[in-house]
């Protein structure tokens, strides 16, 4: 496990000392939080007081050196990591100036045509695009793995000069000098600090200690976000065509704080910090953690901070779907993103020796199988593979028998090793294909894969087909081998339905703040095609020899960029314009339906997707270019947010940095869903009442027509009754602010103990022009019996 890092937080409080247990002498990361106060003059550096500061801590008979400091924080966040002894922690926590002590988290990251598919059009003249000079003068920050900076896709042709206000720096290293940033990329940081001080020195000949990308991860999703117009644009020969990130002319400034042993929280901040610091408009952050209260989460603190500074942050939901409680990122002052399918997909149909076609998908460029030939197939995980049964049906390296699959198509479950990897595994043993079968909890959802041997993935139920068709074979008295094909149909086009929610896309709801409904969207995140760095193979592992300029990756981590850059349009159109602002416009204009016009459809059932799968629906571009209102949201509403979920003045100050924590506003609020927010969130416990109901008050300002009436369109959830007042809004002018009042009223229902019934509905907004949607979502509760 790795060591335990540690927020510490200065103000002018006290706090429950530490657990004594465990205060061994073995040092861990901790990060320190001071009061915004200038040094004092007697030392030249911030980075020489803190050392100073430490000294009456230090343990005595060990060193008495003042410990070096990892990281320094100036903008986002008051203060420095350090690595300490948990007895010397202690200590400090004593200090009356110690507010609170934070575990740190290790996170990890959330792994062409989806701006056509957006309607994103360059010969537009009035689109998007056009309209914001396709973004050249915003900046997004892209926290993530570092970037390969020579791909085509980081070029500056055309580009003018770096805007003015930039402050950021082109960090050499390893592999990269000062001179690989251009007029495209202007700025490029590495943090490894917190990352060594937990897993040691790191491997220099594996990893580049500098902005270069080792893993693929960042110069991906920097190119989704603002990649340049590059053509001809493949992997393998899939999906060919011109490759362009959302905001083509954009600036990008990276922030490398992933390396193998993960993400640490202590360079996850100092990215944020820098990021502010230098003057981006936008960060980008596909990474995350289990979800923890806001003031133990450092990218919410750190988040918290680039918002109050009118930065606006996007992050990944997470790859916990299709299961319920899954999303992650779930501050309300962050955009919180999760994936969608788009119109084009990799089929690779199984065509079993029975005449059954199984649909499957891939990417697959290599020699594929003999056409016309049928190869014998086993399942891997059966007793006659020789293996242990439970590792041999995943293809584990070592489980496979040689003789079992040589010359054959094995079957693997997925789960545990990577997809890539198991085939790896399938050709070392030698066998000649693999099919991929996912299990219940996949459901149906497929991602396609850049695979070593030819190779397709399956879904829960043709796994099954497939399955017992090799059982009934073996048990055959007439003694038939089953036998099987992959059939490979490249790339197709206009794919219905699209968009589907990915069966991989973190699910609401909130779990740290249920009236809050996340994700706020999903945007496109299977199969996209992005840049990928030179020296690694498209399928990730270290045997993959081959190269490609693009690759086609799939995750949450995927559809987060997409919104970075078309927040980073946004904000070249309306430069006013707040984050929250910013938010509300993508998510009041999303679409809920498919290219069928039918609602849109879970990846992973089939079935109709809900408002926890999806938020407020789909993103719009064009539409949020003009949305008409905005639900706008300033500091103080995210503090008596804060105030109404219960945390203490200290825990405010944790992500606020505010010395004043003043809660009085917060009771003409009411609750912690009268937020500001798009949407709508109420959750009614029971407790036997047999009628129930709540609040909500809302501000929308007028961002459309000066003179413009409003009438409002309620879609009650059902068995619920809503009623909003007033039921016209009328603006006189532009900026001009109105507020509304919603009411939900509900009855009892029957529900066992512990279980929950949820409904949605929506509220829209309409002058005849724009149709401005909240999503209203009803959770009815039984808590447990005493």
């Amino acid at each position: 496990m790795a060591p335990l890092i540690i927020l510490i937080l200065f103000f002018i409080a006290t706090l429950s000392p530490l657990p004594t247990s465990s205060l061994d002498s073995k040092t861990k990361t901790f990060i320190i939080q001071v009061e915004h106060e200038a040094k004092p003059s007697v030392f030249p550096t911030h980075k020489h007081w803190y050392q100073s500061s430490l000294s009456s801590i230090i343990t005595q008979g060990q060193d008495t050196n003042p410990r070096d400091i990892i990281h320094t924080y100036d903008t986002v966040f008051h203060g420095f990591s350090v690595k300490l002894t948990p007895l010397e922690a202690q200590k400090l926590q004593s200090l009356s100036h110690v507010i609170t002590i934070i575990p740190e988290q290790v996170r990890h990251l959330h792994t062409t045509r989806s701006p056509h598919f957006l309607g994103l059009k360059t010969a537009d003249p009035t689109g998007l695009l056009h309209e914001t000079d396709f973004g050249s003068d915003l900046v997004i920050g892209v926290i993530d793995t570092g970037i390969w900076p020579e791909r085509q896709s980081f070029n500056d042709r055309d580009l003018g000069p770096v805007p003015a206000k930039w402050k950021g720096e082109c960090v050499a290293g390893r592999g990269f000098l000062a001179s690989s940033c251009n007029r495209k990329l202007i700025g490029a940081r590495y943090f490894y600090g917190g990352y060594e001080a937990s897993d040691g020195k790191m491997n220099d000949t594996i990893e580049y200690r500098s902005p270069r990308d080792s893993d693929g991860h960042g110069t991906h999703t920097a190119s989704i976000a603002a990649g340049r117009y590059v053509s001809p644009a493949s992997t393998l020969g899939y999906a060919e065509g011109t490759a362009a990130g959302m905001a083509p002319k954009a600036r990008l400034a990276v922030y490398k704080v992933c390396w193998n042993g993960g993400c640490y929280d202590s360079d996850i901040l100092a990215a944020f910090d820098a990021a502010v610091s230098d003057g981006v408009d936008v960060a980008s952050l596909s990474v995350g953690g289990v979800v923890v209260p806001y003031y133990l989460d450092v990218i919410a603190i750190g988040a918290y901070g680039a918002t109050n500074a009118g930065v606006f942050v996007s992050a990944s939901a997470g790859n916990g779907g299709p299961g319920g409680l899954t999303v992650t990122n779930v501050a309300p002052w962050v955009t919180t993103v999760g994936a969608g399918t788009i119109d084009r997909d990799f089929p690779a149909d199984v065509r079993l020796g029975n005449g059954k076609v199984i649909s499957g998908v891939s990417i697959y460029g290599g020699p594929g199988l003999s056409p016309g030939r049928m190869y014998p197939i086993v399942y891997a995980g059966i007793e006659e593979g020789g293996g242990d049964g439970y590792s041999s049906s995943l293809c584990l390296e070592g489980s496979l028998d040689p003789k079992f699959v040589r010359g054959k198509i094995v079957v693997c479950d997925r789960g545990i090793n990577s997809r890539a990897a198991k085939g790896e595994v399938v050709k070392k043993s030698g066998g000649v294909a693999m099919i991929l079968a996912n299990g219940v909890f996949d459901g149906e959802g497929l991602v396609a894969d850049c695979h070593v041997l030819p190779a397709t993935a399956v879904g829960a139920r043709g796994g099954d087909e497939i399955r017992r068709y090799i059982s009934l074979a073996a048990k055959s008295k007439s003694g038939s081998v089953p036998t099987a094909t992959i059939v490979f149909k490249g790339t197709r086009l206009g794919v219905r339905p699209a968009p589907v929610v990915a069966s991989f896309s973190a699910r609401g709801p909130n779990p740290e703040s249920p009236e809050i409904l996340k994700p706020d969207i999903i945007a496109p995140g299977l199969n996209i095609l992005a840049a990928w760095p030179d020296r690694i193979g498209p399928s990730g592992i270290p045997s993959d020899g081959r190269r490609t300029e693009f690759n086609i990756l799939s995750g949450t981590s995927m559809a987060c960029p997409h919104v970075s850059g078309l927040a980073a349009l946004l904000k070249a159109a309306h430069p006013d314009w707040s984050p929250a602002a910013i938010r509300s416009a993508l998510m009041t204009t999303a679409y809920t339906v498919d290219n069928r016009g039918h609602p849109m459809l879970d990846e992973s059932t089939g079935n109709v997707s809900s408002v926890f799968d999806y938020g407020a629906g789909h993103v719009h571009p064009e539409k949020a270019l003009d949305p008409g209102l905005i639900y706008d949201i300033s500091s103080f509403d995210y503090m008596d947010f804060l105030c109404n979920s219960n945390y203490t003045t200290k825990n405010i100050q944790v992500v606020t940095r505010r010395k004043v924590v003043d809660c009085s506003g917060a009771k003409k609020a009411g609750h912690s869903g009268n937020l500001n927010y798009p949407s709508l969130s109420a959750v009614f416990q029971q407790y036997g009442k047999h009628k129930m109901s709540t609040h909500f008050i809302r501000t929308v300002t007028n961002v459309g027509d000066p003179n413009s009436v409003y009438k409002v369109t309620i879609k009650p959830p059902a068995g619920m009754v809503v009623t909003v007042k007033p039921e016209t809004l009328s603006f006189r002018r532009v900026g001009q602010k109105l507020n509304f009042l919603v009411r939900v009223q509900a009855r009892e229902i029957k529900l066992s103990p512990g279980s929950s019934y949820v409904k949605s509905g929506s509220i829209v907004w309409s002058d005849g022009k724009h149709n401005v949607t909240s999503p209203l979502v009803v959770t009815m509760q039984q808590p447990l019996d005493d």
